[in-house]
């Protein structure tokens, strides 16, 4: 790590995640890497389960625990509160929170009190609709005011959250993979990684084969891709196909499965899995900028995407023509996976000019510098602020306290009133503050459109 992470690092950086698992337990555990090596006192909070508490305390981080459930909901105000008490015995000098829950949480507990980065890893509002959406796109709209900075992993996420209204303090670091952990296979390695994982036991030496790697969900679309397989199968009669995860849709998903098409379950190393395969695929509906396609093209590996949020950003140029495809569109995914499959030289140039592009432009320990010196203008931008005395990072009156036994929940929300750090006036949505009651309901948020009806 250069030296000049070292010496702009802040001593403690909590991170806070709701996800455990996929590609924003990675991109924590990467960062935590850097940091610790870095010198900084790195504090990990996240639920109990999944791969994020082992993975980051191996990379040198403590991790303390905070239960908290992927949907909003009634434990929303308890999460909030269990956020607030960690910041308190914690002491970090800045909170960075992952993904939407933590995202939200942090911010209700601290109200800008503290120095905090929000990174949504893809935004809440495209995961759902309808009113849902659009309560999503108002509580975005109006915690940006509790954050110094709203960071991106690419540009087109920040462009998405500006057209949503969100007008926040932007930042942009488009996420990286470990290039020394992932790198391309020789011909001997992907030899003995189709001889030795158990899913593709007795696959010809020689057989076509796509992976695609992820949780089994809506989001990442493999029932898009299950459809799109036939066609592709009419085509290359022996290609394979494997998915490589776990998750909610397994079952469903091996219901519709069309012939040639394997689950392999989920993997600790994904790394044989891509010197096995002539193509990667990842069909999602939405993203931020997703981990797989960069570990492929980091292990030589051409990739099929859909052309989603951060996709296009992830291609090395001239790519888009051969490897991007429309979302939830199984004819053209069928078309693009053919055309790779069946013309090995066309594989072999985009799998090197992939690798090319990865190793000058996504290697992690470039996004950690970055997010580094994130840190570092945002703690000089506070330090150079007024500072008045904050007692406690709940509290805007010293007789309303949370109860000091962790067993126990107040059964009234404290009062959370304006922040003596609310960020520049230009990122502040001209929105009401929600009332403190509505932190047991978010569905109790006033409604935006009819918000800006008033306001018209």
């Amino acid at each position: 790590m250069p030296d000049n992470v070292r010496a702009a690092a802040p001593r403690t950086v909590l991170h806070l995640s709701q996800p455990v698992e996929g590609g924003v337990a990675r991109v924590v555990t990467d960062l935590v890497r850097a940091q610790t090596r870095a010198g900084l006192r790195a504090v990990v909070a996240c639920p109990p389960g999944g791969t994020l508490s082992g993975d980051a305390a191996a990379a040198g981080a403590e991790v303390v625990p905070w239960p908290a459930s992927r949907e909003p909901g009634p434990s929303l105000y308890g999460e909030t509160v269990r956020a607030a008490r960690l910041v308190r015995r914690i002491g970090p000098d800045l909170v960075h929170a992952h993904s939407a829950k933590a995202g939200l949480a942090a911010r209700l507990a601290l109200r800008g009190r503290l120095p905090t980065v929000h990174q949504p890893h893809a935004w809440s509002f495209d995961a759902v609709g309808g009113a849902t959406a659009r309560l999503a796109r108002y509580w975005e709209r109006l915690a940006t005011r509790w954050a110094d900075r709203v960071l991106c992993v690419s540009e087109d996420e920040r462009r998405h959250g500006v057209e949503a209204g969100v007008r926040a303090r932007w930042a942009v670091i488009r996420n990286g993979v470990d290039t020394e952990r992932f790198r391309p296979a020789d011909a001997d390695a992907r030899a003995r990684a189709r001889a030795t994982l158990p899913a593709l036991d007795g696959l010809p030496p020689h057989a076509p084969l796509v992976v695609c790697v992820g949780r089994l969900c809506r989001q990442k679309g493999q029932d898009v891709l299950l459809r799109a397989w036939p066609e592709v199968t009419a085509r290359v009669p022996d290609a394979r196909l494997v998915l490589v995860g776990d998750g909610p849709w397994r079952r469903t998903l091996g219901e519709a499965a069309p012939r040639r098409a394997l689950f392999a379950g989920a993997a600790d190393d994904t790394v044989p899995w891509y010197a096995a395969a002539d193509v990667v695929v990842l069909p999602s509906r939405w993203e931020g900028m997703a981990l797989v396609p960069l570990e492929a093209m980091a292990c030589g590996r051409p990739v099929v995407l859909t052309d989603v949020t951060g996709a296009a950003e992830s291609l090395p140029a001239g790519h888009a023509g051969h490897c991007l495809v429309p979302p939830e569109h199984p004819d053209a995914l069928a078309r693009a996976l053919t055309g790779l499959l069946t013309d090995p030289r066309l594989r072999d140039d985009l799998g090197r000019r992939a690798l090319e592009h990865v190793r000058s432009s996504c290697d992690v320990r470039r996004t950690a510098t970055l997010v580094a010196r994130l840190y570092d203008e945002v703690l000089a931008e506070r330090s150079a602020a007024p500072s008045p005395e904050i007692p406690h990072p709940l509290r805007t009156e010293p007789s309303i306290d949370p109860p000091t036994d962790p067993s126990t929940e107040p059964s009234v929300p404290p009062r959370l009133g304006p922040s003596p750090h609310t960020p520049d006036d230009r990122s502040v949505p001209p929105y009401p503050e929600p009332s403190p009651h509505t932190l047991d309901d978010p569905s109790a948020l006033p409604n935006p459109e009819a918000t800006e009806r008033t306001r018209r």
